[in-house]
């Protein structure tokens, strides 16, 4: 990845790392937390469920029936995406990012990744058999 791309993956990751915050922080601030239980507070990504975590964090992007979208920037489609079928590609993709994607390792623990990866792969159009286990994601990281 050149430096100007490692720039923009890291101006982006930013931005959505402050959005996280400030929504954390509203959401604090009017003494509530999230309906779904995803935040404690604005720093610390508690659910486990992939659903939950597909919804609260991928489907911004990648729209509610994972169709992907065109706007200010290009979101993939996840519904029916071949690439998908090689398991590892999903992991590296959530872990470290791609392109304009911010890497969620950070946020995500290895656990909550391998969720977030079977429940896309099992979704929208696919029925991959095989699943993602938490050692997969650990052999995954950096």
């Amino acid at each position: 990845m050149s430096p100007e791309d490692q720039g923009k993956t890291l101006a982006v990751w930013r931005g959505m790392a402050l959005a996280m915050v400030l929504t954390g922080a509203a959401a604090s601030a009017a003494g509530a937390q999230s309906s779904d239980g995803s935040f404690t507070s604005p720093s610390h990504f508690m659910q486990r469920d992939g659903g939950v975590i597909y919804r609260t964090v991928c489907q911004g992007c990648h729209m509610a029936a994972a169709q992907g979208a065109v706007g200010t920037g290009a979101y993939p489609a996840l519904a029916n995406d071949p690439k998908l079928a090689a398991t590892g590609y999903s992991v590296l993709v959530v872990v470290n990012g791609s392109k304009g994607m911010p890497p969620f390792g950070a946020l995500l623990d290895d656990e909550q990744v391998a969720a977030v990866v079977n429940y896309v792969r099992s979704h929208f159009g696919i029925s991959y058999p095989d699943s993602i286990s938490s050692a997969d994601v650990k052999l995954a990281r950096p």
